[in-house]
């Protein structure tokens, strides 16, 4: 699938001039429900597209943004988490873009949803409220999370128990959204790590073996599980809806 130019969506705003994404359309005719895909800390790699690519043979319209497109994961990394913990910054920005670039397309139903990863799972519930389904896979917790849920759409989640950097955050967001009332799906896979749905091993290379220690990367008796959650959940809450509502 190609790679597309937002520009024309973050012109006169905050957002990355040169906002670079990539897409996965289904086949067939639509209209397909919208997903807009936040990436991993390592950037829109082949994991990513692969997760893309998935979703459209699910069904979904989908786009992935760049969140490094203004100079690459070295020199935005540190803006982006940024962003991420405040909800506020360019990466915040390129991601209404990327959603307001589905709900201007003639073959999106009106109903959007966002899928993340790591940092981008982060990202999936810092936007909680501007989306009609979250899926948040692996993301980082902010403190203020009971504030982050006010207004949430349904959350469905999905996270590793041998993830040491985020123990307790799978009982922590279903108990939050539970204390908010939103409509959630939150497992934790026990023999599952960090970034347990890619296909494959992604990050610097000379890192991996440091990876497979800490038990991150691909787990896929745990993704086949976790996929038919997502996929069930999205299919719930992205139901065909009329124009009306793309707003």
């Amino acid at each position: 699938m190609p790679d597309i130019d937002l520009g024309e969506y973050t012109r006169d705003t905050p957002g990355s001039p040169h906002l670079r994404a990539y897409i996965a359309v289904p086949e067939g005719e639509g209209p397909w429900p919208g997903v807009v895909v936040t990436h991993e800390a390592w950037g829109v790699d082949d994991q990513m597209r692969a997760h893309a690519d998935r979703l459209a043979r699910l069904g979904y319209l989908t786009i992935v943004p760049d969140l490094y497109s203004e100079g690459g994961m070295a020199r935005c990394v540190l803006k982006v988490v940024l962003a991420m913990r405040s909800g506020r910054g360019r990466a915040i920005v390129d991601i209404a873009a990327a959603r307001r670039w589905l709900l201007d397309r003639d073959d999106c139903t009106g109903r959007v949803g966002v899928v993340g990863f790591c940092m981008g799972g982060g990202f999936a519930l810092a936007t909680v409220a501007d989306f009609d389904a979250s899926a948040v896979n692996y993301g980082f917790t902010p403190r203020n999370l009971d504030r982050v849920v006010d207004r949430a759409c349904p959350v469905v989640g999905s996270f590793g128990a041998l993830d040491g950097g985020l123990r307790g955050a799978a009982d922590r967001l279903r108990t939050t959204l539970d204390a908010a009332g939103i409509v959630n799906d939150v497992k934790e896979y026990p023999d599952a790590g960090h970034s347990f749905l890619n296909e494959a091993p992604n990050g610097p290379r000379i890192m991996r073996a440091v990876f497979r220690a800490q038990k991150t990367g691909p787990h896929p008796e745990s993704a086949v599980d976790a996929w038919r959650r997502i996929d069930a959940f999205l299919t719930e809450h992205l139901a065909a809806a009329g124009r009306s509502e793309a707003s």
